[in-house]
Formats: C-alpha cells, sequence, structure tokens
C-alpha cells in the first residue's frame, strides 16, 4: 500500500513547474541583489582618496549590469519555454498532437540486445536554449528515466521542421514484457528552473530481453527422432508404433493389424513399429520457473533480481545449444502470448522474457524425462520433486542448475570500502547486494542449494552448475 502511495505520489508531482534549480537559483539571485543593491556605501559616504585611487564603483556597476543581462536572459529562456509549452496544448487541443513512439531491439558486440525507444512530437517548437524532454509510466504509475527530444525531424526536399525527435535506450530494472500505461512532455528552460508538462495517451508495449553470459559447452544429442536429416553416434528412437498407421499391404504382419479401427471403418491398417535409428532430429530444452517459496520472496526485490539472474542464464544456455547442429524446441511451463511473425529464437527469448515464478505445474508434471534433454532448475526446484526426476534421468539429460545466490555475489569487504568513499551506487541489484548479507532469506536459499546439489551429485544425469 505504502509502495504504491510513494509512486502515486511521485507521478503526480510531475506536474509541479518547480525544480530544485528554482530554489537554488531564485536564492543566488536573491543574494547578488543584496550585496549589489542593498548594500552597497553610499557615494556620500566614500572617502574623497578611495573613490578616486579604488575600482570599486566602476566593479560594483559591472557586477549590477552583468546580474540584469542575466535576469533577463533566463526571464527570456521562461518566457520562450511557456510559449512553447502554451503553443504545444493548443496543438493538442486543435490538431490532435500525440507523443509517438516506436521500440526496437537491437543487437551489439554480436551478443548483447538493447532495447531502444523512438519518440516523434509533430508541431511544436523548443524554447530558446531550452529542452522538451518526455518520460513514460508503466504498472501502476511507475515512471521511466526523462528521454531528451533533440532531433529535428524534415521532410525529404524540404527545409521546414516539421517534428521534433529523438532515439533513446530503455533500461528497465527487470526482464519482462512492459505496457506502456501513458506518459508526459516536459518543456524546460535552459537552467531548468522550471518543468511544465503535457499529459500524454502514449501507448505500446515492449520487453526487456536477457543478457547472455559465458558458458562452458557440454556434448549433447538429442533422446527421440522425429525425422532422419543428421547422423549422430548413438542410436535413438523414431516415432512410431502407437502414433502411426499405415494401410495393411501383402507380406505386413498380421499381428499388427488394428482390429479396433477394422470393426469401426472395415479397414486394414497395421502399426508402424517403433525403430531406432542412427539420427538426430529435435533437442527438447526445458526450463522450470516452479517455486514453493512464499509470495513476499518471489514478489520482493530480492525475488525479482533473482528472477533476471535466472533468465540470463536459461537464455545464455538456449542460445549457446542453438548454434549446434540440432533444431531446439523450447517447451515452456506457463502460457505466454508471443507475436508469430517473428523467428523462433525471437520467440523462445519473448517466452523467457515473459515468464514468472509460478506455482501452478510443479517439476514433475512439467518435465519429460523420456524426451527432454536439457533442463534447467533454480534454487526454488522442490528437492522431493527433483529427486524422482532425476531416477528416470539417464547420462544423456544435462541438467542445468542455476544457484540463486550467486545473483548477488560480490566481496564484502570491497562492498563496504565503495559505501565509505564512493557515493552509493543507484542501481537496485547493487543496492541489494549490499544489503544481502544480512537477509533470513539467504541462509535458507544457502542450505537449499546445498541439499539440490547433494540429489544432483548422485545422480546418473551430467550436471553443471551455474
Amino acid at each position: 500500500m505504502w509502495k504504491l502511495l510513494r509512486q502515486k505520489l511521485r507521478y503526480y508531482l510531475q506536474y509541479l513547474p518547480f525544480t530544485l534549480n528554482t530554489f537554488l537559483i531564485g536564492a543566488a539571485i536573491w543574494l547578488a541583489y543584496y550585496f549589489l543593491f542593498r548594500h552597497t556605501p553610499q557615494p556620500g559616504k566614500i572617502d574623497e582618496e578611495d573613490q578616486l585611487n579604488s575600482f570599486q564603483p566602476f566593479i560594483l556597476l559591472m557586477a549590477k549590469c552583468a546580474l540584469i543581462l542575466v535576469v533577463l536572459f533566463i526571464a527570456l529562456s521562461v518566457m520562450s519555454t511557456v510559449s512553447a509549452w502554451i503553443y504545444y496544448l493548443w496543438l493538442k487541443r486543435y490538431r490532435g498532437a500525440n507523443l509517438q513512439l516506436q521500440f526496437s531491439t537491437e543487437t551489439q558486440k554480436g551478443k548483447t540486445n538493447k532495447v531502444f525507444m523512438n519518440a516523434l512530437l509533430e508541431g511544436p517548437f523548443r524554447p530558446l536554449l531550452g529542452f522538451v524532454k518526455g518520460r513514460l509510466f508503466y504498472d501502476d504509475y511507475k515512471v521511466t528515466d526523462k528521454f531528451s527530444l533533440l532531433s529535428d525531424k524534415r521532410k525529404s526536399g524540404n527545409l521546414l521542421r516539421y517534428a521534433i525527435g529523438g532515439k533513446s535506450r530503455l533500461n528497465l530494472p527487470d526482464i519482462k514484457e512492459y505496457q506502456i500505461k501513458g506518459g508526459l512532455v516536459f518543456f524546460e528552460d535552459m537552467l531548468h528552473l522550471f518543468s511544465l508538462a503535457v499529459p500524454e495517451n502514449a501507448v505500446g508495449n515492449f520487453y526487456q530481453p536477457p543478457i547472455l553470459g559465458a558458458l562452458e559447452e557440454q556434448q549433447v544429442s538429442p533422446k527421440k527422432t522425429e525425422t532422419t536429416d543428421i547422423r549422430i553416434e548413438q542410436m535413438r528412437k523414431v516415432e512410431g508404433e502407437h502414433l502411426s498407421y499405415k494401410d495393411f499391404e501383402s507380406g505386413d504382419d498380421v499381428r499388427r493389424i488394428v482390429w479396433k479401427v477394422y470393426a469401426k471403418n472395415r479397414e486394414l491398417v497395421v502399426r508402424i513399429p517403433e525403430r531406432f535409428e542412427p539420427y538426430a532430429s529435435h533437442l527438447y530444452f526445458y526450463a522450470s520457473f516452479h517455486t514453493l517459496a512464499a509470495a513476499t520472496w518471489t514478489r520482493s526485490n530480492y525475488g525479482k533480481e533473482m528472477l533476471n539472474y535466472y533468465k540470463n542464464n536459461i537464455w545464455t544456455v538456449y542460445d549457446t545449444l542453438a548454434e549446434k547442429d540440432f533444431e531446439m524446441r523450447f517447451i515452456p511451463d506457463q502460457s505466454v502470448i508471443v507475436p508469430e511473425d517473428i523467428s523462433e529464437k525471437d520467440r523462445v527469448g519473448r517466452i523467457i522474457s515473459s515468464s514468472d515464478w509460478q506455482r501452478d505445474k510443479s517439476l514433475d508434471a512439467y518435465f519429460d524425462a523420456r524426451q527432454g534433454t536439457v533442463l534447467c532448475i533454480s534454487s526454488f526446484t522442490d528437492v522431493r520433486e527433483l529427486s524422482q526426476i532425476l531416477e528416470i534421468c539417464d547420462e544423456s539429460s544435462l541438467i542445468y542448475f542455476v544457484q540463486l545466490s550467486k545473483t548477488f555475489r560480490q566481496y564484502i569487504a570491497l562492498g563496504w570500502l565503495k559505501q565509505l568513499i564512493f557515493l552509493p551506487s543507484k542501481d537496485r541489484l547493487s543496492q541489494l547486494r549490499d544489503r544481502w548479507t544480512f537477509q533470513p532469506m539467504r541462509l535458507q536459499i544457502h542450505r537449499k542449494e546445498k541439499e539440490i546439489l547433494a540429489i544432483l551429485n548422485k545422480s546418473r544425469a551430467s550436471v553443471q552448475i551455474l
């Protein structure tokens, strides 16, 4: 409740035209006026000798002129800002002007995906030496950082500007899909004395992609084949027996006739037997987000950062294995709606980004050990269910165990030293790392991780700790 109240208060404070600079610059101008105009000695009180040999009157005169020029220049910038704000309000009311947004995900340095936003505002002009900025809000009055609209947009063959825009990177704390609920446009003078806000009906959605990390490659191969395209060393099953049928032909084994079909349709069909062939097909990839932890854990900032860390590791594993010759099939454990006109890799990235800790589908109901090759689990995984799953797994199963306690791993002495010498970081993860040592959750997660590691070490499956 208090958190939502703070978010609402922060949102509505955006409409206040005053900033911290308003009071600081105002105080500085008042002090300069007091010492130059109200505290200046009268000419009759200055000795004639001091008046002839001193430059004090000339210096005071120049200071007064400079103060007047500065105040006039600031007033001109403020008036220009107010004019630009009023003009844009007129454009919104009578011309339907609005903030236009377009989101894109760009790959930088070959691996890292970053979200960028292109914003466009048609019609308004920028204040004299001032700024036009924007801000979006999402998820119950949460707000983004301000972004600038500095670029002039001109049509081809026309020197006149028709819009202002800007491109900025969106760096929000959580890896998930965000729904934009609205926005604000601010008109600010050159010294940021005033920030005049205009509400915008901005809508849209984008997702914060996971971040790739380094991973040691593992030898994997599919457990079950669907096509015979790639040859492998081990024999794998090809679907048949109870799934595929064909018409009865001369030479077929009569013992494979499906008499139920014959009794119903009067057609003789036989089962296609299951067979083993040295070919590979799809590699089934599972990643469980199931947890029995309390909602106060998973919904806290610690739980959110653990979820981000888990998603980054899942995406790293998937990207590494996707470089192999096998075709990957990612099996989600929760329903996620994604666009259909995107590539398979982008689809998986969106599913991973939009997934959340869930309590509905357990690991036992989710993972199929007979066809699944890769399984990612976390420190929130239920130990009893994991033990039952590992009894079915063999050497061809590859288990990736993501230790969530590593989310906040750092050198304690270095963390305290940074707090003493440097300014504290505004990054949420850095702040949580500094307080992680004293969290009761830390001891319980370490205990759970030891139990999971003990079970994994006794299993026949291949295990990699992340």
